[in-house]
């Protein structure tokens, strides 16, 4: 019997905030677009044990590429500019596991 406590998605958004005023995911909407992501994946049923998972991250070292997020197992790394964006990433990536190579880095 397959191991549910895994997920077949888990998002992780970089939502950290520089105090120095540099450029990061925090200052470019990363907890606004997690919490979206989340809410649309709750409303779809996509959450829970061997689904998806929507959670935070500290800095990921990549904000000159950011806002940004990772998808896992696969560690495939995305842009987003609003919440169309996370749609199509929703859509195409979670829903029907598909790259939306215009939004990788």
């Amino acid at each position: 019997m397959p191991d549910n406590t895994f997920f077949k998605y888990h998002v992780f958004f970089c939502t950290n905030q520089r105090e120095d005023g540099a450029k990061c995911c925090g200052a470019s909407g990363g907890q606004h677009m997690r919490d979206y992501l989340k809410k649309q994946v709750k409303k779809l049923n996509l959450n829970g044990p061997g689904k998806c998972r929507i959670n935070s991250a500290g800095c990921m070292d990549r904000c000159g590429e950011g806002p940004l997020l990772v998808v896992y197992p696969q560690g495939t790394w995305y842009t987003y500019v609003d919440e169309a964006d996370i749609d199509e990433i929703l859509r195409e990536h979670l829903q029907n596991g598909r790259i939306v190579d215009r939004l990788k880095i």
